[in-house]
């Protein structure tokens, strides 16, 4: 769902939560993850890990950044679009410096 859009009162399935179309709810149905609460204390880098193991492809990384998505949310964070977690990914797997100017 679009996070402009997310209702956190109303969030009950996967598609509910932000940046989860059809696809993304089907990845996390794929690694066990039937109901948003089912994100408490996943880790968004293992769920990747798990999910290209599982398909047997490698993802766009860009997954990685939906997933950390959804789980700062579940966590009590505001919906943010997927993209605001890009550079974040970047630093964690050592593609990028942090950028002094933004908060992770």
């Amino acid at each position: 769902m679009n996070p402009i859009k997310v209702v956190r009162e109303k969030v009950r399935k996967l598609t509910d939560l932000p940046n989860i179309g059809k696809a993304g709810a089907a990845d996390l149905e794929l690694l066990g993850i039937e109901k948003p609460d089912d994100l408490v204390g996943q880790n968004p880098y293992e769920m990747y890990e798990r999910l290209c193991n599982l398909t047997g492809c490698k993802h766009d990384l860009c997954v990685i950044d939906v997933f950390i998505s959804v789980i700062s949310f579940i966590n009590g964070n505001e919906p943010r679009p997927w993209w605001a977690y890009t550079q974040e990914r970047k630093v964690v797997l050592g593609m990028e410096q942090p950028s002094p100017n933004k908060l992770l």
